[in-house]
């Protein structure tokens, strides 16, 4: 069992590291100090603080230093983000403010994607939290915090801490954002081709239907669930599955998505 002078210790760290943010709200070092502020709270391998807002292009806000910053990190901010669950979920409005984890919002095929393969599973992350606030009727930011297979999935007393500090992650983000946001938004505009990417993959080669399923397919939907989604037969989606292989000449679901981010890049050279 802890003892007193241990638990007045950790109280006593936590209570700096936050004092230590608020001091920083208007500095670049912010999000390094909000990720050792959160470290106190729960444990996590990786941390990943972006903004959303409709169909452009994601927003990172820490980590900035380029050194931290993957190849995969570039490739999710400049397309593969259109396939991410939490991106499409906030865009559609299925998901409000508050803490919420990976597989709570994924579709119920996710980890049968490449997107899961390339962005997760490659770096051996097992579990994601989200804490997700609205900055303005626009634009909303989440933080991502991963945690390795090493680590394990999040316990209960973890995301209880999350939630009891989350109003207080919410005021100072947006304090931040209100401060220093005209020192990140610098949007693209590639608007019109990441609204409509999904929606033309495929255009003259697919019907409109089998357009519809095969953007299904690429967010990580089984066929059951897309069944239920456009209320047709589980056969009808399997038909239409083959056809789009067919049509397609492709025969695995990596092989749609290579073909999707062609597409996307042919839409918009930018995300090269």
């Amino acid at each position: 069992m802890q003892s007193i002078s241990a638990q007045h210790n950790a109280s006593e760290n936590w209570q700096k590291e936050l004092a230590a943010v608020i001091d920083t709200i208007r500095l670049p070092s912010f999000g390094g100090m909000l990720e050792k502020f959160l470290a106190t709270q729960c444990h996590f391998d990786t941390m990943l603080v972006v903004t959303f807002r409709k169909s452009l292009k994601p927003l990172i806000l820490h980590p900035t230093n380029p050194a931290e910053q993957s190849l995969t990190l570039h490739n999710y901010i400049n397309r593969a983000y259109i396939l991410d669950p939490l991106f499409n979920a906030i865009r559609s409005g299925t998901l409000g403010e508050g803490v919420s984890r990976l597989i709570d919002i994924a579709p119920d095929s996710f980890e049968t994607t490449k997107y899961y393969q390339s962005c997760y599973k490659e770096f051996d992350l097992i579990d994601e939290i989200n804490l997700v606030i609205e900055l303005d009727p626009k634009v909303s930011c989440a933080i991502s915090l991963g945690r390795r297979t090493s680590r394990g999935t999040i316990t209960r007393p973890e995301l209880n801490r999350l939630n009891t500090i989350y109003p207080v992650i919410k005021s100072l983000i947006r304090q931040f954002w209100w401060s220093q946001s005209q020192e990140f938004v610098k949007y693209e505009k590639s608007e019109g081709a990441m609204n409509q990417a999904i929606s033309t993959f495929g255009s003259g080669v697919l019907t409109p239907r089998e357009q519809q399923i095969a953007g299904l397919i690429l967010q990580g939907h089984s066929s059951k669930a897309i069944a239920n989604m456009l209320d047709i037969s589980l056969g009808t989606v399997k038909v239409h599955r083959k056809n789009i292989h067919t049509r397609l000449n492709t025969s695995t679901q990596s092989d749609i998505f290579t073909l999707f981010l062609a597409h996307l890049k042919e839409l918009d050279p930018t995300t090269s």
